[in-house]
């Protein structure tokens, strides 16, 4: 193993042992394997899926019977390496792709790693995430960022990377009218990545504050749930990242026929779907889960500056003010709450 030779023996790690219940506690620095890097944790950006497990415990067939480290939006630096990986990335500033699946499943080799059913990912039962002050990771998932990249916006390429997914699965082209249904950081960065690529970009959202920032990611429109004109059919494009059904439905009455409607956001696990409008105006309907291959396309968006990721970031905690972090969401004018260990 290589290392700058300042690695520490014990970390300090927050720990979630059921609904409402975190505490800190020390616990040995991981060592690396063979293709795997130690990274020190510099930032880490709260997810709504982190908020879930806290508040219930379980999001849909996943559930926290163990304790669990959340966190899976993370940046850091190499601190050493494992066998097999290059010595000169101890140093390196990177950003973690959360998510390692089997490297020689179907869904890896057809190039969709993200469907790997058996994919190991930060801080989903039982898998350890990030609100540590190291992690192991491997390395070929550990991506180089430049040094003008912040460590906040180094570990917001993964709120970034779902953005790009939901783009990609709505085949947004120049020139479409994409309406896009909430409006915290998922569909922020959604308005944002759509608008880079020609679109014309509707948000609406049922707060009025949250709108306010949409015009910097991109929105040249935006409306409430209460001041929505009538629906017409007029999107190519819906993309939901409430999970929501009034909201889902809402959006899908506002897609012109062979419109593309895709679902990011989770929450409703069933849906009423409106058959005689889906088959009307031949709609397609697709979900998305997760992403693959993105990072790349991050990383060049957001070091040039084309997308304002540190702008979403509205507090900061340290690992012994997570359970902060954690309800920070709920507060008015809130976007993005990030754990700095």
């Amino acid at each position: 193993m290589s290392s700058n030779g300042s690695v520490p023996a014990s970390m300090s790690v927050s720990v979630l042992d059921g609904p409402g219940k975190l505490r800190q506690e020390d616990r040995p620095v991981p060592v690396p394997g063979p293709g795997e890097v130690l990274v020190r944790i510099a930032s880490v950006g709260v997810c709504g899926s982190d908020t879930h497990y806290y508040h219930e415990g379980r999001i849909g067939s996943f559930v926290v019977e163990a304790p669990l480290v959340l966190g899976h939006e993370a940046s850091g630096r190499i601190e050493a390496a494992g066998d097999g990986v290059d010595p000169s990335l101890v140093g390196q500033r990177v950003s973690l792709e959360p998510g390692i699946p089997q490297p020689y499943s179907k869904q890896t080799l057809a190039g969709h790693y993200n469907l790997d059913p058996d994919v190991r990912f930060f801080a989903t039962p039982p898998v350890d995430g990030a609100f540590a002050e190291y992690v192991v990771h491997p390395a070929a998932f550990a991506h180089p960022v430049p040094d003008g990249l912040s460590d906040d916006s180094a570990a917001l390429l993964e709120p970034l990377s779902v953005a790009l997914a939901a783009r990609s699965a709505g085949e947004v082209q120049l020139g479409d009218r994409v309406l896009v249904a909430g409006a915290g950081p998922i569909g922020l960065l959604v308005s944002a990545v759509c608008s880079l690529a020609g679109a014309e970009v509707t948000v609406t959202d049922v707060r009025a504050e949250r709108l306010e920032v949409a015009g910097r990611y991109g929105a040249a429109h935006t409306f409430t749930a209460a001041e929505a004109p009538e629906p017409a059919p007029e999107y190519q494009v819906f993309i939901d990242a409430t999970g929501a059904e009034p909201a889902v439905l809402a959006g899908m009455q506002r897609l012109a026929p062979r419109g593309r409607c895709v679902l990011v956001g989770m929450g409703a696990d069933t849906i009423a779907l409106p058959v005689p409008l889906v088959q009307g105006r031949e709609l397609r309907i697709t979900g998305t889960f997760r992403y693959a291959n993105t990072w790349p396309l991050a990383v060049s968006l957001a070091g040039q500056g084309l997308v304002d990721l540190d702008g979403l970031v509205t507090s900061r905690h340290g690992l012994d003010d997570v359970e902060a972090a954690l309800v920070a969401g709920a507060r008015e004018g809130a976007l993005k709450a990030v754990v700095t260990p």
